[in-house]
């Protein structure tokens, strides 16, 4: 779960904020006004001030806010001057935007405001679609506008270059104040209500928000531009209202709701991707007529409303369809106020005690949730004031005062401010290590201690054992101890100041100080003699018990630590919590100052040993107990000797005609060699034509065990070095889900244990990825890069490891990063279960609960006719009217299911704009015909179009990985090889998934997850990156372009700049992979190439040669193996895609290898070598005999080796020769 927060205003306007991963309310230090209410969202929180005016605090994040302001520098040539500034009266600016109508010189760009500041000065963008430009970023054309080219030629009478400054927002984690001005000038009145939202209405441009203000007239305000690179919007826009409003609400989609004065609500429609503002109000009555709305919060399918009562309703029928909904539904409990956040979860301050509600029981499923129950979390200023009133060795079990109390004043410094006030404490009880000197005279004055009768603060005193000096403290004698009946005596002379409680100004801190709180301490029975020979007579003895014990003179809050705040305003808009997570926040444990859950009984071993001893007697006898009465049940399991049986029913995919599900009997039968190791055999009985048969495969020779995704049934694959071969797996559907799982464990476990693997992946395994998100490890023998003769793929045993990602990144020191399908980042803990596999003779430790989410897409497709235009009644042999993305199998909305069970929904289905080539503003892609390439406008020529709708839905499970908060990732690479010691930091680089290129600090053996991000600059998004040996850095931008880091070293981690290398002609990259001293890049049409020439003085090679074609992924390992993702390979009965292959030949004269060994094919997506270091020796690699070509599409080989291509197609300097 990602950590986000939780934030609210208590009664002062002081500003919190809870983490989902904390359990006390941190305060926002840098508040310096009261403010009367905030509204968050995942990225900033806006909040209002006792000012009335809007103030924005947008969170830090290790990837800054940056904004690329651009202009273009147009000249034209002419016969005398050549190109130059002087340009026709009908032509563009000289210096202008991309369109060439708005004038826009070097000096005309300002900062928005203060709150951003330059990175550096301005400078030509030398890049040109993916190519470096000559003649200083110079483009020509025949005339404006026109298409231009990084080539001058005969007719190009005109050019430009474009001009590039980066300016960034500087004001993170604080509030900066917006300014209150709209488009006309200043607003007429201020701001009394906020509420931000609408980050799901489109997801373009990047990070848009809608802010919804109300002024103190009851006017509603619309707040424009805010998105990512604005954080603060341009200005104010009113909206037009039916009435005087208080208050509004505002969604994560199109839903706005609003309360008026009288006690209605009113309901924003037509909020569109093009129109977010919307387009009129409807008025919805209140729950209750008699007592009127008085606060509404929205949702994405939910609306709740309090009425002056204090009544909680819940709105039913809300839908991105029907906004206003069908009818109200009265909830339990009395809020003032009540919020709703991310996945509809309802957060809420009580009428009765003010404090923080959240909403249990809220699922996709039952959004009205089943009941209310208290955040019961200190905050950090009642956690200052329990440390400070400590006792230093307080028996847990034996704690009292004694009869006399000595007064002392100890000055000491806050701990929470560099210059924080001094603090004098109150020593009561003090026990000196030493026999205290002789007591004064008797005619000495006592002095009196006034009487306080707060409880709490007793309590307070009690709730700590242990000091923490910081600092150098200074205490000061009060005056000789007094007996505690005195001073109760003496209360009554109230009037006279106490003496021996006057502190100098030296020691108080000066005049200001706060008055000193006073204690009334209640009589206690003790043993210890009454008088001063007493009192010195057992101090020794009696120092332990009686301790001494501090307590804050100072008092920072207005009410005691034990009382919890008042708070006034909440808002969970940026707390990503759900039904499924686990939270700290309601154990009132929690809620116990760390001192008094640091008091804890003193148990000696001896009664330790007793209680372990009597336990397990009584779980020994309990145990016998029950088994005693399953004596008469059927073994499921048949034990002989060193044997044994499973048995159960299945269903089995019959793989000849006529294909379908068969009944059979499934036995797992395991045995236990004389040497202790164990094997078994699989046993599929099932009837043919009348006749009993059967199939069986050894435990030892099974490779992989698949789940195979199905929606009516539980499946799961087996498969064999044979039947990898084949394509031909034996597919298995049990009756239920948990019986499939039952059984995958088992046969993992029992494949594991035959082949010695026990316990986590070693640091050496090859990870690997399913197109279903299943994580799979392999472990490497020393032969299988052994030349020429490395152990076949289809050979290798891949067992399943708990967890659910996109891709896995490895090194040979066992750091393992994993990134989901919602760029959520994870880290591998060390642990080897999780999944089906937990509770099955697997590990327990370091498995956490993981989530994923991920899209679900399909297509609404349309042909154009001349009647009735563009319509969803196509041709006989055209596509499904919704369809997938190929067109071959009919997906509609209602039709369309999770992946499969385990996943649930968690959004409706919205058009999806980010598809590539572009679309128009209702999601449309336009096309001659199905299937051809699409875009975004339509032409003359476009008789079909397509728009693609997206729908979430969220996986929980659980594996040995943590997540890695709070920058959601696309890519991450670590370096093979490198750090010696558990100290050294290992080079691990990243990209987020804006494009923005991260370096990961504090990654080493020891913290696996680093510290934090270095953010490196570039000019463009990227989508690609890799790190090799010598801390070699390349990376892919999105347009397709390569780059190479230069001078990464341990000293400067992140370089010092990037070196533009050219892509292979006509083609733009997709993918690369370095290794220890080759680099192999993947382009968008599969092709598979190796970077030549690379040698130390030159990093960045010559050119490219083309290897193979048909290649999705490519991985290169610390000893330039070479590993690939095969899209088709040709198996004996049918097409296979996502194929692991293995490059065979490589070798340091032969770096390119010489052909390609295939493994298990059908279903993979990623895979990693890069952990792979076992380097066997190496043998002259005799002549091979031909065989087969080394193409991809080439049939499964039937001998070890094939020979190479007989031609290979090299780009040197750009030009295409033939070898």
């Amino acid at each position: 779960m990602p950590v986000s927060l939780l934030w609210a205003v208590d009664v002062y306007g002081r500003v919190y904020s809870l983490s989902t991963r904390g359990q006390q309310w941190e305060q926002c230090r840098d508040a310096v006004l009261e403010f009367k209410r905030v509204t968050a969202v995942q990225q900033c929180c806006w909040g209002i001030a006792c000012d009335h005016h809007i103030y924005l605090n947008v969170h830090s994040s290790d990837v800054p806010i940056r904004y690329q302001e651009e202009t273009f520098e147009n000249q034209r040539w002419n016969p005398l001057d050549n190109f130059s500034d002087r340009l026709l009266p009908s032509d563009r600016w000289q210096w202008s935007n991309i369109t060439g109508l708005e004038h826009q010189p070097l000096d005309s760009f300002f900062l928005p405001s203060s709150n951003w500041e330059w990175e550096g000065d301005w400078y030509i963008d030398e890049n040109f679609g993916g190519e470096p430009t000559e003649k200083e970023g110079w483009t020509y054309a025949i005339d404006f506008p026109a298409t231009y080219t990084k080539d001058k030629k005969w007719n190009s009478c005109v050019r430009r270059r474009r001009w590039i400054r980066y300016r960034r927002y500087k004001a993170t984690d604080t509030w900066a104040k917006i300014p209150s001005e709209g488009h006309s000038g200043p607003l007429p009145d201020p701001f009394n209500d906020i509420s931000c939202g609408g980050w799901e209405i489109s997801e373009e441009p990047r990070g848009r928000l809608s802010l919804w203000a109300v002024s103190l007239q009851g006017k509603v305000w619309f707040r424009e531009g805010i998105h990512h690179h604005s954080p603060e919007g341009d200005g104010w826009e009113e909206v037009s209202l039916p009435g005087e409003v208080v208050q509004i609400s505002c969604g994560p989609g199109d839903l706005v709701w609003a309360v008026l004065w009288e006690g209605q609500l009113i309901v924003r429609e037509g909020i569109t991707r093009d129109c977010p503002r919307g387009s009129s109000w409807v008025v919805v009555d209140s729950p209750n007529p008699e007592a009127g709305a008085i606060h509404v919060a929205v949702g994405d399918n939910v609306v709740w409303a309090v009425t002056k009562d204090n009544k909680v309703w819940y709105r039913r029928g809300i839908n991105s369809y029907n906004p206003r909904g069908s009818g109200w539904i009265g909830m339990i409990g009395e809020m003032v106020m009540i919020n709703v956040g991310l996945n509809d979860q309802v957060w809420g301050i009580s009428c009765e005690d003010r404090a923080v509600y959240f909403r249990q029981g809220v699922t996709s499923s039952e959004l009205s949730g089943k009941a209310w129950k208290a955040v019961n979390v200190p905050r950090d200023g009642d956690i200052r004031s329990h440390s400070s009133a400590s006792s230093s060795s307080l028996h847990s079990a034996g704690c009292f005062f004694s009869g006399e109390v000595r007064a002392q004043s100890v000055m000491s410094e806050d701990s929470d401010t560099k210059n924080g006030p001094q603090r004098a404490v109150l020593e009561v009880g003090a026990c000196p290590s030493s026999p205290p000197p002789d007591p004064p005279p008797v005619d000495v004055p006592k002095p009196r201690i006034p009487k306080v009768t707060s409880d709490s603060f007793i309590s307070e005193m009690l709730s700590d054992r242990k000091v923490k000096q910081e600092g150098a403290t200074t205490a000061v004698t009060a005056g000789p101890s007094i007996p505690e009946e005195e001073a109760s005596l003496r209360e009554a002379d109230a009037k006279s100041p106490p003496l021996a409680l006057v502190l100098s100004p030296s020691l108080s801190g000066g005049p200001g100080d706060p008055q000193w709180s006073n204690v009334d301490l209640e009589e206690t029975q003790t043993h210890l003699a009454v008088g001063p020979a007493g009192v010195r007579g057992d101090a020794a003895d009696t120092c332990s018990l009686s301790s001494v014990a501090t307590y804050t003179l100072c008092q920072e809050e207005p009410y005691g630590a034990d009382e919890h705040p008042l708070w006034a305003w909440v808002s969970g808009g940026g707390c990503g919590v759900d039904c499924h997570s686990q939270l700290n926040w309601f154990n009132s444990a929690t809620a116990l100052s760390s001192s008094v859950q640091s008091m804890s009984l003193s148990i000696s071993p001896a009664q330790t040993a007793a209680w372990r001893k009597q336990i397990f007697e009584q779980l020994s006898e309990r145990s016998k107990r029950e088994m005693d009465n399953f004596k008469h049940y059927e073994q499921a399991i048949e034990q002989s000797q060193s044997v044994w049986v499973k048995k159960g029913t299945m269903q089995w995919w019959r793989d000849w005609k006529p294909h379908k599900w068969v009944d059979v009997r499934f036995a797992l039968e395991q045995f236990s060699g004389p040497e202790g190791n164990q094997d078994g055999i699989l046993f599929l009985y099932y009837n043919f034509n009348e006749e009993k048969k059967y199939l069986h495969a050894f435990i030892n020779e099974v490779t992989i065990l698949v789940p195979v995704l199905n929606d009516s049934k539980h499946t799961f694959a087996i498969y064999t070095a044979e039947r990898t071969k084949q394509r031909w797996p034996i597919r298995l559907a049990a009756a239920t889900e948990l019986e499939m799982h039952d059984w995958l464990a088992l046969l993992s476990v029992s494949c594991c244990d035959s082949r010695g693997i026990q316990g986590p992946p070693s640091k050496q395994a090859l990870w690997s990825v399913t197109c279903k998100g299943d994580v799979f490890v392999c472990e490497p023998s020393p032969s299988l890069e052994t030349c020429p003769y490395p152990t076949p793929c289809d050979q290798m045993f891949w067992h399943q490891v708990g967890g659910h990602l996109r891709l896995v990144e490895s090194n040979s020191l066992g750091v393992v990063w994993g990134v989901g399908y919602d760029h959520t980042v994870w880290v591998y803990t060390g642990g080897y279960g999780g999944g089906f596999l937990q509770g099955l003779a697997r590990s327990t430790d370091n498995i956490y609960t993981q989530t994923d989410v991920k899209c679900v897409y399909i297509y609404e497709n349309q042909r154009w006719n001349p009647v009735t235009g563009y319509t969803n009644r196509g041709l006989p042999t055209d596509r499904y009217m919704w369809s997938d993305a190929t067109g071959l199998q009919e997906c509609t909305k209602a039709n369309t299911k999770p992946p499969s069970p385990h996943w649930t929904w968690v959004a409706d289905w919205a058009i999806d704009y980010g598809i590539s080539g572009g679309t128009d503003r209702e999601g449309w892609q336009y096309a001659a015909d199905f299937p051809t390439s699409y875009h975004g406008h339509k032409t003359l020529k476009d008789f079909v179009r397509r728009r693609r709708w997206a729908r979430k839905c969220k996986l929980t499970t659980t594996g040995p990985w943590q997540e890695v908060p709070p920058i959601p990732l696309s890519d991450v690479t670590i370096i093979p090889c490198g750090a010696q010691s558990i100290v050294e930091p290992i080079p691990l680089w990243a990209i987020s998934n804006k494009g923005d290129v991260l370096c990961r600090l504090g990654v080493t053996l020891l913290t696996p997850a680093g510290t934090s991000w270095l953010h490196v600059g570039t000019d463009q998004p990227f989508k690609s990156i890799s790190i090799g040996g010598a801390s070699q850095v390349w990376a892919i931008a999105r347009d397709g372009s390569a780059f190479y880091r230069g001078s990464v070293t341990a000293q400067s981690p992140s370089g010092d700049c990037w070196y533009h290398i050219p892509s292979p002609v006509r083609q733009k990259l997709q993918q690369v992979s370095v290794g220890r001293t080759s680099v192999y890049t993947v382009d968008q049409h599969g092709n598979l190439w190796f970077r030549q020439g690379l040698t130390p003085s030159c990093p960045q090679g010559s050119s490219w040669e083309h290897i193979s074609n048909n290649v999705r992924k490519v991985s290169v390992g610390p000893l330039d193996q070479v590993w690939i993702i095969a899209d088709k390979v040709q198996g004996s009965h049918s097409l296979s895609c996502g194929t692991v292959c293995h490059r065979l030949g490589v070798q340091p004269m032969e770096p390119k290898g010489q052909s390609w060994d295939y493994g298990i094919g059908g279903g993979w997506d990623h895979i990693t070598v890069r952990g792979n270091s076992f380097e066997a020796p190496r043998v002259r690699m005799p002549s091979l005999t031909p065989s087969l070509t080394a193409s991809l599409t080439d049939p499964l080989r039937t001998h070890p080796p094939r020979r190479p291509l007989s031609f290979r197609n090299i780009e040197e300097n750009g030009n295409a020769v033939r070898c």
